[in-house]
């Protein structure tokens, strides 16, 4: 199937023999796991990924030999999907795995309360939507890095008006099937930025050319992408949709900008997989994922496109420019 992309590789493969936590490694073991995206597999090795890897190495794992990937994909990024590959990790009785996604994550809890999870997930707020009992001890399967704070929803609206002095009227485009932590989030900075914030829902890919004549009519200033993974997989048709309405737009992973995004706010893809890989190497070595504290991402990083935003004609101010950690030209 298309979406569906499995890496395999080593020797003798052996199943998951406890609850919750991994036995502590024997000799001649391979581990296996899983990880469920709608974004590259292990072998498909960008950078992020590579970081993935490579800080397993660091911690003593030989990827491909003590430790090894069943990767499962969604490329369109749909519910539906994700819950049916969430269930074919479990049926293949891997040691543990990572959620890359909102959605990824939610599929998951639903296929197994025994599997440990590790979460990569930028849209959930952990507690108030019952995935773990607190950040200090999550309990149960799931553990992992999150992001919600508020104040990141609110400084992305700070940039984004940094950048465009005429802001006033902005448009948020929402995945509806999403937590809607950030989406509260940004509603509130818009409050305390004096902007006018209209809410776009999104539910699929058809709804996407109507929310940006909803933002030509409503006559935004510009657009917010509170990221998910149909928004990821359509990007390519939102930055189209976003240059033909001159609508400056900003999103919250580094790539969206290299991808054609106005500007970007949001964690280091890398260091955020370097991070999984710390999770990973715990719980193999024993650790119960309930009792790891949920992480929030260390390093943030500020992208922005002068190619779109030559093509926008718009001219980001220097103020804006030298605090960017990377700029496209």
């Amino acid at each position: 199937m298309i979406d569906r992309r499995t890496f395999l590789c080593g020797l003798t493969l052996w199943t998951l023999s406890a609850p919750l936590a991994v036995e502590a490694q024997p000799a001649g073991k391979v581990w296996r796991i899983g990880v469920l995206t709608s974004a590259a597999c292990p072998d498909e090795a960008g950078p992020p990924l590579r970081m993935l890897s490579e800080g397993l190495r660091e911690r003593g794992h030989t990827v491909g030999k003590t430790v090894v990937f069943e990767c499962q994909r969604s490329d369109e990024g749909s519910e539906v999907r994700f819950r049916e590959l969430a269930a074919d990790l479990v049926r293949l009785k891997v040691d543990l795995i990572i959620g890359v996604s909102s959605a990824a994550t939610r599929a998951l809890r639903t296929a197994t309360k025994t599997i440990p999870i590790v979460a990569l997930d930028s849209e959930t707020d952990p507690v108030a939507s019952g995935l773990a009992s607190s950040l200090a001890k999550p309990g149960g399967n799931i553990t992992g890095i999150f992001l919600d704070a508020p104040e990141i929803s609110g400084k992305r609206l700070q940039l984004l008006k940094e950048a465009v002095p005429r802001l006033s009227r902005v448009v948020a485009l929402w995945d509806a099937s999403t937590d809607p932590t950030p989406l509260r989030a940004t509603e509130t900075a818009a409050r305390s930025l004096g902007l006018h914030l209209r809410t776009v829902t999104i539910r699929s890919p058809k709804d996407l050319e109507g929310a940006f004549r909803t933002a030509a009519k409503e006559q935004a200033d510009g657009v917010v992408l509170l990221g998910s993974a149909l928004m990821r997989f359509h990007l390519a048709r939102i930055v189209d949709l976003a240059l033909q309405r001159r609508l400056p737009t900003i999103a919250h992973f580094p790539h969206w900008a290299q991808d054609g995004v106005l500007m970007s706010y949001g964690p280091d893809l890398g260091l955020l997989y370097r991070q999984a890989a710390s999770f990973v190497d715990r719980i193999l070595k024993g650790a119960v994922p309930g009792e790891l504290p949920i992480e929030r991402p260390i390093k943030f990083e500020l992208v922005i496109n002068l190619k779109t935003a030559k093509a926008l004609g718009l001219t980001i101010p220097p103020s804006v420019l030298g605090r960017a950690d990377r700029v496209i030209e």
